[in-house]
């Protein structure tokens, strides 16, 4: 992991000793004797992460952090406040001023690598989604890729061995977050994988229970993989501590436990968990929009190209039959020209709403271009294409296409060729060129007709 992270302080030694930490676990290390010099430093180049002290000359820490979160270019950037203060009033301030996280110091190293690599992890998201965000406006999806992870309160598990730990954990949570509290690890383990938790926190006090253990579990099952995981130690326990990063715990706090800073950490890994499933979305919606026509929302020419092949080599290896229908909106060209592009689309989207209604469910339905449509229909004999393409072209026939906004109702027809799969096998371009003539054919002979292809 890699990041670029600002360092700013007024004193030179507690510059020079955290640059020197961190560049030797390779990050890039800028720096900044005040909170100005930052700011400037922010508008300018790009910066992962702020390492910031409080007690400043000029403006304070807590200013500088207010200023970055106000600011648009800049609010997406981690900030830990790194201070000799360690009253909760100054944390409580820190949070109100926008800081992720904070370290007291002298800085131990242990805890200066996990918290800065977990939040880099977390900017690493953000930077992901603000950029698939902005390729959404640009295409006009904004809805479907808003960046936004919401203010509502997260879901919250807590593995607990004491009722009293318990209850004191879920009251300072209660502002942000709906807890469930557990005693029983194994038990904790299913609830996880069978509910929709955006934070697992896990209190080392088992008396007979190794919580490394729980924690192993959790990185092993699908459905807990990526769940964050905070680690509640004792103070000293750098053990444990050690061992549980290394299995993919994602943060901790030690006892006796800071309200503010059990806020502040939580509300970190809730972050992350939100980001995590709006990128798989995005991820999985950008996949849908490759292979989906825009208008229709069927399947668009590059899924028919890529799925076709694989349907005809399973009908071949099984000897099953396949056929092929390609249908064309008959005279559309005169509807665009008569009635405006913006009637044509809605006509084509009504098409494609009938052509759902007249397949089966394992059939296949695409707009191949313009408007044609092709349905691949999987173990169907020339008999069965012909009696599905009849009762498509019925559907299309029977109801007029109506305009909204409009008195206008077109009657609207089409045509369709159907083929059927070689008995030895064929290809994607042949069948589909088999269909196409017969779909001239129906043209030629006079439209809103279905004419099958030559066995």
């Amino acid at each position: 992991m890699t990041a670029r992270i600002l360092v700013v302080d007024d004193i030179p030694a507690n510059v020079k000793l955290l640059e020197a930490r961190l560049l030797a676990e390779y990050f890039d290390v800028l720096t900044a004797e005040n909170g100005y010099d930052a700011l400037s430093i922010c508008e300018r180049t790009q910066v992962d992460l702020i390492l910031l002290d409080i007690m400043m000359p000029g403006i304070d820490g807590f200013e500088v952090c207010e200023r970055l979160k106000a600011n648009p270019r800049t609010a997406h950037i981690p900030v830990v406040m790194v201070t000799a203060l360690d009253q909760p009033s100054d944390r409580v301030r820190g949070l109100k001023a926008g800081a992720d996280d904070f370290l007291t110091k002298p800085v131990n190293d242990l805890q200066l690598m996990s918290r800065v690599k977990s939040l880099v992890r977390l900017k690493m998201l953000t930077d992901e989604l603000r950029l698939r965000a902005a390729t959404a406006r640009a295409i006009s999806l904004e809805d479907g890729l808003d960046t936004g992870l919401g203010d509502e309160p997260g879901d919250i598990l807590l593995v607990d061995g004491r009722g009293s730990s318990q209850d004191r954990i879920a009251r300072a949570l209660k502002p942000i977050a709906e807890v469930t509290c557990m005693s029983d690890p194994q038990a904790a383990v299913f609830q996880a994988a069978e509910s929709n938790f955006e934070l697992v926190i896990v209190n080392a006090n088992f008396e007979d229970y190794d919580p490394l253990r729980l924690c192993s579990q959790l990185r092993s099952l699908e459905r807990t993989r990526f769940l964050p995981i905070l680690l509640i130690a004792e103070q000293g326990d750098d053990d444990l501590i050690v061992r549980a990063l290394d299995l993919g715990v994602t943060d901790y706090i030690m006892r006796p436990i800071d309200p503010n800073e059990l806020i502040a950490r939580s509300l970190t890994q809730i972050r992350r968990k939100r980001c995590n499933d709006r990128l798989r979305a995005s991820v999985r919606q950008t996949i849908e929009l490759a292979v989906t026509d825009g208008l229709t929302g069927l399947h668009n020419r590059r899924y028919l190209d890529n799925h076709l092949k694989l349907l005809i080599d399973r009908a071949t290896a099984r000897g099953r039959a396949l056929s092929v229908c390609i249908t064309d909106i008959d005279r559309f060209k005169l509807v665009n020209d008569t009635y405006g592009h913006d009637a044509g689309d809605v006509v084509l989207r009504e098409f494609a709403s009938r052509v759902r209604s007249a397949v089966r469910g394992a059939d296949l339905a695409c707009r191949y271009g313009g408007e044609e449509f092709v349905l691949v229909m999987p173990d169907t004999t020339p008999d069965m294409a012909a009696g599905v393409a009849e009762r498509l072209r019925a559907i299309v026939e029977s109801e007029p296409f109506r305009i909204p906004g409009t008195d206008v109702a077109l009657s609207v027809t089409a045509s369709l060729g159907i083929a059927a799969m070689l008995p030895g096998g064929d290809t994607p371009d042949a069948l589909l060129k088999r269909a196409d003539n017969a779909l001239y054919e129906a043209k030629r002979s006079g439209r809103n007709r279905v004419v099958a292809a030559a066995a």
